[in-house]
C-alpha cells in the first residue's frame, strides 16, 4: 500500500480529529509529550497536548529541549522512554495463587488491555517495534501478554525533519524514512511547501482511516517535498554503524578495546533501560506473611547488573568489560544469529542516556581500525 497513489496531503488541524476519530473508536492515544524538560510517550487527546514549537540537542551524556519560533510538531527526534513501555510494561503481574481448603486456586488473568494507538512513532521505532514482535510474538514460545497489546496497535508514524547528532538510523537501515510496519505516515512539510502533512497508507486500516478525514490527493510537488525532506534529513546524519559490525565483533570478543571501555563504563544500566529492543528481565515472587497468598511478578532487568548473570556459585561476568561486552555483541552480533537483524535501530538513545557519553559507533569504529593498523 505504500504507493504514491494512496499519498494524500491534510493540513494540521486534521491530525486533532485523526487523534479525535481514534479515541472514537475505543482507542487508548499514546503520543509524545513535554514533561520533565524532555519527550516522553503518554495518553494524548489532541493537537493541544503534542509539544508544538520544539526541536532538541543531543549529544553523548547530553539532552536538551529547546522552543523555537515556530509552531512546528515534529522537530524533536527521541527521548528518553521508548514505545516498548506500552507493549511489554517494566512491571507485570504473571499470575496469583492463594491458597485454599482444596489445594491452590491459581490466576493468571491480566487486566484487558484495551485497544492502543500510537501516534508520531519514528521510522527508527517502527523497527523496534519488529524487534519485539520477533522475540515475543514470532518464536515458539510467545508473550500473551504483549500478543494481546499489540494484536489491535495501530501505528501513525512520522518521518523525521531533521536528526540528532547521536543518530545513525541510515547505516542500521531503519530510517530516517518509513518504508512499511505502519498503517498511516506522515511527512511533516515546511513553510515553503504551504505547510501540513504528506500522508501514506501502509494498511486497509491506515487506508479507512485517512477516508474518514478531509484531506486531497498528493500531487507530484507534494511527493517531491516529502522526499526533499528525507533526504535533507538523511543528508545531515553524522553518526554511522561500522559495516560489517557483526562479523567484527565476533572476530573480536578478547579484544583490549573492552577493557578500555571498561574504565569509563558505570555499570548503570540506562542504555538498555531507554533501548527500545532490549527485553531482559528478571521474575520475582511474593508471599503474604500468613503464606496463604503469593503473586509473580515480571520486571524490567538489565545485563549490566552484576545479579543479572548470577547462577550457583556467583556471577559469571564479574567485571564491567565482560557486562558491556555481552550487551554489544548480543546487539550487533548474536542477535543477528537468533533472530536474523541486529538488535540495534539507531536511535542514538544509548549514546544520548549516557552519563560518560559512551558511544557505540565509535566502539565499533575502534575495533574496525585496530584490524586496518595490523593489516588484518
Amino acid at each position: 500500500m505504500h504507493q504514491a497513489d494512496t499519498a494524500a496531503v491534510i493540513d494540521k488541524p486534521t491530525l486533532d480529529l485523526l487523534i479525535g476519530a481514534l479515541g472514537e473508536d475505543g482507542y487508548r492515544v499514546i503520543g509524545p509529550r513535554r514533561s520533565d524538560d524532555a519527550i516522553v510517550y503518554e495518553p494524548i487527546h489532541g493537537l493541544a497536548d503534542l509539544p508544538v514549537g520544539y526541536d532538541d540537542v543531543q549529544e553523548g551524556g547530553y539532552y536538551r529541549l529547546n522552543p523555537t519560533a515556530g509552531d512546528r510538531l515534529f522537530d524533536y527526534v527521541v527521548g528518553p522512554q521508548g514505545w516498548k513501555r506500552w507493549l511489554f510494561p517494566p512491571s507485570e503481574r504473571m499470575f496469583a495463587a492463594r491458597r485454599n481448603d482444596d489445594g491452590m486456586d491459581v490466576d493468571t488473568e491480566s487486566p484487558a488491555p484495551g485497544k492502543l494507538a500510537f501516534v508520531g512513532v519514528r521510522p527508527c521505532e517502527l523497527a523496534a517495534i519488529a524487534v519485539q514482535d520477533r522475540v515475543f510474538m514470532d518464536g515458539p514460545f510467545g508473550d500473551p501478554g504483549y500478543a494481546a497489546r499489540r494484536r489491535d496497535l495501530v501505528l501513525v508514524a512520522v518521518n523525521c525533519a531533521k536528526p540528532a547528532a547521536t543518530c545513525f538510523c541510515g547505516s542500521m537501515h531503519t530510517g530516517p524514512r518509513a518504508r512499511g510496519g505502519f498503517d498511516l505516515s506522515l511527512t511533516e512539510l515546511g513553510e515553503t511547501e504551504h505547510g501540513g502533512f504528506v500522508v501514506e497508507c501502509g494498511t486497509p486500516l491506515g487506508e479507512a482511516l485517512l477516508s474518514r478525514l478531509p484531506h486531497r490527493r498528493a500531487e507530484a510537488v507534494d511527493l517531491e517535498a516529502a522526499a526533499a525532506v528525507s533526504k535533507r534529513t538523511d543528508d545531515c546524519l553524522t553518526r554511522a554503524m561500522v559495516p560489517g559490525v557483526d562479523a567484527l565483533l565476533k572476530r573480536h570478543l578478547e579484544h583490549p578495546r573492552w577493557e578500555e571501555v571498561a574504565k569509563r563504563c558505570l555499570t548503570c544500566g540506562n542504555c538498555t533501560m531507554v533501548c527500545p529492543t532490549c527485553f531482559c528481565h528478571t521474575v520475582e515472587d511474593s508471599t503474604d506473611l500468613t503464606g496463604r497468598s503469593a503473586e509473580r511478578w515480571r520486571f524490567w532487568d538489565s545485563c549490566f547488573g552484576l545479579e543479572f548473570s548470577y547462577i550457583h556459585g556467583g556471577s559469571i561476568r564479574r567485571e564491567p568489560s565482560a557486562r558491556y561486552r555481552q550487551w554489544m555483541t548480543h546487539k550487533l552480533s548474536h542477535w543477528v544469529d537468533q533472530f536474523g537483524d541486529f538488535g540495534c535501530i539507531g536511535c542514538g538513545r544509548c549514546i544520548t542516556w549516557c552519563p560518560v557519553g559512551i558511544d557505540i559507533t565509535e566502539e565499533a569504529r575502534a575495533i574496525a581500525a585496530s584490524e586496518e593498523g595490523t593489516g588484518s
